[in-house]
């Protein structure tokens, strides 16, 4: 196991290295003058210029991208353009909320959808198992900032149960940060939530009908025992692997609950970012989320050896 993890974390750099390229050419393709934005109603041929060579953004962009890797290498993501302060300080301040909320939803998403899934399957043909498998069909299409805007306008603005949004830390008031937790955690769980339930729901019904479980029921094992000892965990495997996607898409979607609910995350900071053209920010933040997606999967691949005892990494096997 210990030669595995340090060949995947040896494949990691050159999958850091292509993203980097990615995200470099891409944002250098996105409209916009980041020197003209900062300079705003001051710019003239002088000042645009010396700033630009301050920058860096005179040089050819190979040039660019090998001074910007190499910074990155030395841990400097570099300052922001729209204050000046350094992004690695600015990213570090916004990431215990977005840890908060991302948690949050994925704890939420999974105790939602194992109980749930587990339901779907065992009384499939019940009513009670159609609704559960809709929620899954509900949950998947409805747009997060859609549902977001629902749970504001009847939980905040009708029932006035939370508040519309804001965000207050747990060490200066505990049950404020739960209250204000909440709706951004449960619109943030919805789609996860759902994506899990389906997985489950599919995953025990495959497994229900393996030869082991028709054999652990033929040795008079109570139902629950089959269904939760020996059913359930094979069939987390593949809701374990959505897990860890699920990380990813959680990144993706804060970008949008944290702007809807206006909690101080890493998401609302790439939106303002992206919003003023300041892209060493943005940059910071993407590679940020490819490295938390990439250390998600890695301990996707160390859960499965844990639930699957057939799953093996060493080379022999």
């Amino acid at each position: 196991m210990t030669a595995y993890i340090i060949r995947r974390l040896l494949m990691m750099v050159p999958v850091a290295l292509f993203a980097s390229v990615i995200l470099f050419a891409l944002l250098k393709l996105t409209p916009g003058d980041p020197v003209r934005i900062q300079l705003g109603e001051q710019v003239t041929l002088e000042n645009e210029a010396a700033l630009r060579k301050e920058l860096g953004l005179d040089q050819p962009l190979p040039v660019q991208y090998a001074r910007w890797l190499g910074r990155i290498v030395q841990g400097d993501l570099g300052k922001s353009l729209r204050n000046n302060a350094k992004v690695t300080d600015e990213i570090a301040t916004r990431i215990p909320a977005t840890l908060q909320l991302g948690v949050a939803s994925l704890v939420l998403s999974v105790f939602i959808a194992v109980p749930l899934g587990t339901f779907a399957a065992i009384y499939r043909r019940s009513a009670a198992g159609f609704l559960a498998t809709a929620f899954t069909t509900v949950g998947v299409s409805l747009p997060s900032f859609f549902f977001g805007s629902l749970l504001i306008y009847f939980f905040a603005a009708q029932a006035r149960l939370f508040p519309p949004g804001g965000y207050v830390a747990p060490q200066q008031d505990l049950g404020q940060w739960l209250h204000r937790l909440v709706l951004p955690a449960v619109t943030l769980s919805l789609a996860g939530a759902a994506t899990q339930t389906r997985f489950i729901r599919s995953g025990l019904l495959d497994t229900l009908h393996q030869d082991y479980i028709r054999t652990a029921r033929a040795k008079g094992l109570a139902e629950k025992a089959v269904i939760f000892a020996h059913a359930l965990r094979n069939a987390l495997i593949p809701s374990v692997t959505l897990l860890g996607l699920q990380v990813g898409t959680i990144l993706e979607g804060a970008f949008i609950t944290e702007s809807i609910f206006a909690w101080p995350g890493i998401g609302r900071l790439a939106v303002q970012a992206l919003g003023a053209r300041d892209f060493p920010m943005v940059q910071g933040v993407v590679l940020l989320a490819v490295f938390a997606f990439m250390v998600a999967n890695l301990l996707v691949d160390v859960a499965y050896a844990y639930l699957d005892p057939r799953i093996s990494y060493g080379r022999g096997r």
